[in-house]
């Protein structure tokens, strides 16, 4: 116990440390929120990837979809890693760093508001952020409750208030550098807690072959009667597996804490090196996760499963089940490791939603002549209370038992992604994209996934999933975006030249005079 607490303790003297140092780059909006646009590709590699992988991914997802996928859970990791980061690293991330800043917008909703010449569109798109981030965050909390629970038998609010304070106070004082910084700390520590993890479950099951070999020997007449199926290729179910893959892949095209990495980043060179440093982070990290949970049903004997075929305590318990019978060095490793990518990924979420609330809303509607100082006061006060929103809407749901972590996060990224995916790609690329198909793709993801939350009994059995449904949205962003653009009036040309003219710059050279070539 006296070690975990040492541990813990140096690992939050760090993070408090570093956010104290970069205060003095935190005092303008553009350094409290961007980081002044000069991040490394380094840095900006390791955000977005701790950004992307939290509790959520490492406790409920892994749990869950190795549970009920087997070993083919890892393919959720492969696509994190080439669709989620290779992908949307190679597809967005130089053409979104060279757009804001030519449209000198610093978050989401800007962007919207300047590419599409709307400042109704501007509101509509913060207030979506600021709604459905706060599920976002719950579902971080529990996760690591869990193993808090588990490694110092403490209460769970205990947990969360300690997390969310400490989280807070090094994202208000040095803002996006801070958060960056810590961010590549924290990943380090994932990359070699992750390795580490894996060798020694593994090993308390005889090796990666036995294990591989008990887990082909498991069977559950309530998933299918085929033999061997929790190791085979694609699993029991590869229909809901695609699911998955996809919103956990593409949904991070659409999520604003993600997109933002892009606006941050330094140069044209740092974009390139942040694409493979990105894509190999996530390969170790999203694979190693769930290849882990993909050999959860080996424990069945410190698992217990109801009759419905559920663990009992619900899919979350299976992880913490797992790592239970690990050495107390490497129990302290696990809670460091969640610990870093609950709150690497808590600092983006925060930071997003206070500076979209400031910047996008209230500054708009309430307080236009409002200077940088008082817009980062109101930004760190913002930071304040959507933790502790968060904090509390955390602690109603885990003791009132509402959900399981992946449906909260399922809710979140389906509307989100489902909203911004298709109008932000689609506006990046495409000079005919219209102000009705954004607000087309907004209406239609928020009021399918909230749908799903009220009456999900009612929509179609592949659609009652919060995962499956969110990735339709996402799907049927793509498809609608284009068809309202063909069907509207087209946009304003001047706005649209002006949009992409960064692009495209012409620049005046001066050429010597040449003399003609003999005859």
């Amino acid at each position: 116990m006296v070690l975990k607490a040492l541990m813990l303790a140096a690992f939050f003297g760090v993070m408090i440390g570093i956010g104290l140092y970069c205060r003095r780059n935190a005092t303008d909006v553009d350094g409290f929120v961007l980081g002044g646009r000069s991040v490394g590709p380094w840095l900006t590699a390791f955000a977005y990837g701790t950004s992307y992988f939290s509790a959520v991914v490492f406790v409920g997802y892994a749990g869950q979809f190795g549970w009920r996928y087997g070993i083919a859970a890892t393919w959720a990791g492969i696509g994190n890693a080439l669709l989620g980061s290779l992908l949307a690293w190679a597809v967005l991330g130089r053409r979104t760093r060279i757009m804001t800043q030519h449209l000198s917008s610093a978050t989401m909703p800007e962007f919207f508001g300047k590419r599409f010449g709307s400042h109704s569109l501007k509101i509509a798109a913060s207030v979506i952020i600021f709604i459905f981030l706060i599920p976002y965050t719950a579902s971080l909390y529990n996760g690591l409750s869990r193993l808090f629970g588990m490694a110092f038998h403490i209460d769970y609010s205990i947990c969360v208030v300690v997390m969310a304070v400490l989280t807070g106070v090094y994202v208000i004082a040095g803002g996006y550098m801070a958060t960056a910084i810590n961010d590549f700390i924290q990943g380090v520590i994932m990359l070699f807690g992750i390795c580490a993890v894996i060798v020694a479950v593994l090993q308390s099951r005889g090796g990666f072959l036995a294990a591989l070999d008990g887990l082909s020997r498991v069977s559950d007449p309530m998933v299918s009667d085929a033999p061997g199926i929790f190791n085979s290729f694609f699993g029991p179910d590869p229909v809901n597996l695609l699911g998955v893959v996809l919103l956990t892949s593409l949904g991070t095209w659409g999520l604003p804490q993600m997109v933002q990495k892009f606006y941050a980043i330094k140069s044209e060179d740092a974009v390139s090196k942040g694409t493979v440093i990105s894509t190999l982070f996530a390969f170790v990290i999203a694979g190693g996760c769930y290849f882990l949970g993909g050999f959860g049903r080996l424990f069945s004997d410190v698992i217990a499963v109801g009759e419905n075929g559920v663990p009992v305590g619900g899919y979350d318990a299976i992880i913490p089940a797992m790592l239970s019978g690990l050495p107390d060095i490497l129990i302290a490793v696990v809670v460091i490791l969640v610990l870093s990518a609950s709150m690497s990924t808590l600092s983006s979420l925060v930071l997003a939603s206070s500076s979209t609330l400031t910047l996008d809303f209230l500054k708009d509607l309430f307080f236009h002549d409002m200077d940088e100082k008082r817009q980062v006061r109101i930004m760190r006060l913002l930071i304040v209370v959507f933790i502790a929103v968060s904090v509390m809407l955390e602690i109603i749901q885990y003791r009132s038992n509402v959900t399981f972590i992946a449906q909260l996060m399922g809710v979140s990224w389906g509307a989100l992604a489902g909203a911004f995916l298709a109008p932000f790609l689609y506006g990046l690329y495409w000079r005919r994209t219209t102000k009705i198909a954004c607000w087309v793709s907004f209406v239609f993801s928020t009021v399918v996934m909230i749908a799903n939350i009220f009456i999900r009994p009612n929509f179609p059995a592949l659609l009652q999933s919060p995962i499956n449904a969110g990735a339709f949205c996402m799907l049927a962003g793509l498809v609608l975006v284009p068809i309202v653009s063909a069907f509207t009036s087209a946009p304003d040309g001047n706005l649209v030249e002006g949009a992409f003219s960064c692009y495209e710059r012409k620049v005046t050279v001066r050429q010597s005079e040449a003399l003609g070539d003999p005859e």
